[in-house]
């Protein structure tokens, strides 16, 4: 299905790997020229040649930290007119509320509240002049679900999620939408390591972990970032209009409820 994104421009946070690489190759393959970040610089330049060399798209590697006013003033300045935005970074370690002060929640508010809040904020504008804009947030499984041992995660999606709930309804009328994936448990990196934790805190093997995980899935398996990046895309695309505000969870079936 052709999205009617060929031209298009992308910054894509946190995009050197997982679910943020999945988004950056789906919009590639759609024709949308990317900018592409990581804080690995080996990871992200090698993502980018990758992404290039198979898409044939421009692809502007940024390594850069988006939890810094400086990282991510990189990325306008690299792309300072975008016509999507794709909001990811990295989730707060799990852990126990009562070990966290005052350092841990402003890290935890910074990578996940508002560093996307400044980005959307440094772009959102120039979208509605141009009468087009494609933001898409990614947050979690843990905004509908809180998760023991997550609350930091899930305090600081669920602020964002309310955010976008209000100010998406502002720009609207502009052909600018402003929506969230929620995903479940995907074949990532950052999935491997939080399954050896989680069998490392439990005394199991990492296999009898993994088919704990997986029997609460419904689908019987994790899910692919290339199929998540086919979601976002998706939401990017000129078909897509008429959906804002929402809030669409990839999980497998996981989480049990109606809404």
């Amino acid at each position: 299905m052709e999205l009617g994104l060929e031209g298009k421009k992308a910054i894509v946070c946190a995009s050197s790997r997982g679910l943020g690489r999945g988004c950056a190759l789906a919009l590639a393959k759609e024709g949308v020229s990317l900018v592409v970040n990581g804080v690995d610089q080996e990871r992200i330049l090698r993502t980018a040649d990758e992404i290039a060399k198979q898409t044939g798209v421009d692809v502007t590697p940024i390594p850069a930290n988006l939890d810094d006013p400086e990282g991510r003033a990189a990325l306008l300045e690299a792309c300072p007119n975008p016509d999507i935005l794709i909001n990811n970074n990295g989730g707060p370690p799990p852990g126990n509320f009562r070990d966290w002060g005052k350092k841990e929640w402003d890290a935890g508010l910074t990578a996940n509240l508002l560093a996307p809040t400044e980005l959307i904020r440094a772009t959102v504008d120039g979208m509605i002049e141009r009468g087009f804009g494609r933001i898409v947030n990614v947050t979690s499984i843990a905004v509908r679900t809180p998760f023991p041992g997550l609350a930091m995660s899930s305090a600081s999606r669920s602020a964002l999620t309310a955010l976008v709930a209000s100010i998406s309804r502002e720009v609207a009328a502009h052909n600018v939408t402003i929506n969230n994936l929620q995903p479940g448990i995907f074949e990532t990196d950052r999935m491997l390591i939080g399954l050896k934790g989680a069998a490392k805190a439990t005394g199991r093997t990492v296999e009898d972990t993994r088919a704990g995980m997986l029997s609460n899935i419904p689908a019987g398996r994790f899910g692919d970032p290339e199929e998540f990046g086919h979601a976002c895309a998706f939401l990017c695309s000129s078909y897509s209009g008429f959906i804002t505000g929402q809030n669409l969870l990839l999980d497998g079936g996981h989480f049990p409820g109606a809404f």
